[in-house]
């Protein structure tokens, strides 16, 4: 069960975090969610999908770890085997929430029923004078990156479904074991469909910051046999 609570020195002076990566702190997870003004880093280790949201009213952007629920397979000897983190991932235990008077502020929020909040060891938040610690900086300039991004994929996800760019995408992977597992619910960028746009669409599309996003999103997907041979190597 969860306890978030809106960061502040008076309450979290002594708080510590532990930033090693295992299952036991809440890291094996099969997907991510990741925003569009982050594909380009994405892209360069893991598939980015998409899927409906939990109301089925749109898209979310995901990153792939796994095949199977509760399946990491960049989970290794409490360190992440990737050279980058989605923000999403990286800024565990916080989360952004509104402001105490019900205004549009954005605050940072701990939950202090994470496995990440530490009983000793651990990265302190605060400094002996109450000031943020360098590592709480980079943690609020994320969650700020995180936020930002996640407004503005409206836009991005508004243009896809314009253009009909989503398709959806299932994937049978069959391992060196004999098993095979099956991928479903998921939707990738209709290639055909993009090559087709013409220019003045494509024009606009860039004109947005529309296009660098999408083609990332497919590069990504070169990914896959990497995955599938992580998961050949678990066993």
């Amino acid at each position: 069960m969860s306890d978030h609570q809106l960061l502040n020195v008076a309450a979290h002076r002594e708080v510590r975090v532990r930033r090693e990566r295992s299952e036991a702190l809440g890291d094996a997870v099969m997907t991510a969610l990741v925003v569009p003004d982050e594909f380009r880093q994405v892209q360069a280790s893991y598939p980015i999908l998409f899927r409906q949201n939990r109301e089925r009213t749109g898209f979310v952007a995901l990153a792939l770890f796994g095949f199977d629920a509760g399946e990491n397979l960049f989970l290794a000897d409490e360190r992440w085997d990737a050279p980058y983190l989605p923000l999403s991932i990286d800024i565990q235990p916080f989360l952004i929430g509104g402001a105490p008077d019900g205004g549009a502020t954005p605050r940072a929020v701990v939950d202090m029923a994470s496995p990440r909040i530490a009983t000793d060891g651990g990265v302190r938040l605060f400094d002996r004078e109450g000031r943020p610690s360098p590592y709480l900086d980079v943690i609020l300039e994320r969650l700020g990156a995180l936020d930002a991004g996640y407004r503005a994929s409206a836009a991005f996800f508004d243009a896809l479904d314009r253009y009909r760019l989503l398709e959806p995408f299932t994937l049978e992977v069959a391992l060196d074991s004999g098993a095979t597992n099956r991928l479903v619910g998921f939707h990738t960028i209709a290639e055909e469909r993009l090559a087709e746009l013409d220019a003045a669409t494509l024009g606009k599309l860039n004109a947005d910051g529309h296009l660098l996003p999408i083609y990332m999103a497919v590069a990504s997907l070169a990914n896959l046999p990497a995955l599938i041979a992580r998961k050949n190597k678990r066993g």
